[in-house]
């Protein structure tokens, strides 16, 4: 209902990117940097300052800002409160997910939900917890579980459940037959880890931290984006690293890897993010309501057992 260019600035306002604002909006960096440009030919005022490949507000901007935030809100409730005038939970509802969650936890809950609430059309985006936290501050997305407590000062944060990381290693591997292993054991091994931004990554960097191991202490062979590719070095035999126990189902089965528990354990909690925000919509709240009432709970994953 908004006015797209608003929309459009409001979003690279807040990323200070067009960059970054193209990627949460979906755009072409070429059309977000044109709706930017209708905008100030409007207002016949420059928003930005563009210097050194860097954006700033300009004092037009940060009043504009300012306005920008209090019109998409009072557009986004009123066509809320007008959808909900018709009784029924109903329309989209956006969700951010990191990968472990998107793939072995909410698959069952939107079922649950959508079978419930059928007029519900639910959409996933899969990403690290550091995008979908920036999606969700600026309105792209409802709602999100990561893989980490929140860095926003805007979004509210609540542990919906909890996850265990193991160490994962080749068969052939020496500690492939031990029943646990230390962070000071796992720093002296090649070593596969994700990239920063990743909610794993900080989960284990505080735990190396524990544990007095700094991470560039780690012998790190090489830093991935993708869990299939981190497994896939391990099984190659290129290193060990640390994952989700809820993973690595289909591996250990086959015996391409071996799972070791952590000592001590190390076990985060997944959390669910969302604005702060005094208006809820009626579907947020009762999908926020739904999971608290039944938590969702990671497929149980034994880190003993071992193939032939």
């Amino acid at each position: 209902m908004a006015d797209r260019r608003l929309q459009v600035f409001h979003t690279v306002a807040k990323q200070l990117s067009f960059t970054k604002a193209a990627e949460l909006l979906y755009m072409t960096q070429p059309a977000v940097t044109f709706q930017v440009k209708q905008l100030e030919e409007h207002f016949n005022a420059r928003l930005f300052e563009r210097t050194h490949g860097r954006i700033t507000l300009t004092p037009a901007g940060e009043l504009a800002l300012a306005y920008a935030e209090r019109i998409l809100d009072l557009s986004r409730e009123m066509e809320t409160r007008l959808g909900e005038m018709t009784g029924q939970v109903s329309g989209p509802l956006m969700i951010g997910a990191s990968t472990t969650i998107a793939e072995y936890l909410l698959p069952k809950i939107l079922g649950q939900f959508k079978a419930r609430y059928p007029q519900v059309q639910a959409r996933l985006t899969v990403a690290n917890s550091e995008t979908i936290e920036n999606k969700i501050s600026d309105h792209t997305l409802d709602i999100g579980l990561i893989e980490s407590p929140s860095h926003h000062p805007n979004l509210s944060t609540e542990v919906c459940c909890d996850d265990e990381l193991v160490m994962i290693c080749a068969p052939s591997h020496p500690f492939a037959s031990l029943s646990s292993v230390t962070a000071e054991e796992v720093a002296e091994q090649p070593y596969v880890g994700r990239e920063l931004g990743s909610g794993t990554r900080e989960v284990i960097d505080r735990y190396f931290r524990a544990a007095g191991i700094l991470p560039d202490d780690l012998d790190v062979a090489m830093e991935l984006g993708s869990r299939e590719a981190i497994k896939g070095a391990v099984e190659a035999g290129l290193g060990i690293a640390i994952v989700s126990s809820s993973t690595i189902t289909r591996e250990l089965k086959l015996g391409d890897l071996v799972a070791v528990p952590l000592a001590p354990r190390l076990i985060r909690p997944l959390s669910l993010v969302y604005l702060g925000e005094k208006f809820r919509s009626k579907l947020l709240q009762t999908f926020l309501d739904f999971l608290k009432d039944a938590p969702p709970q990671l497929p149980a994953q034994s880190t003993t057992d071992r193939s032939s």
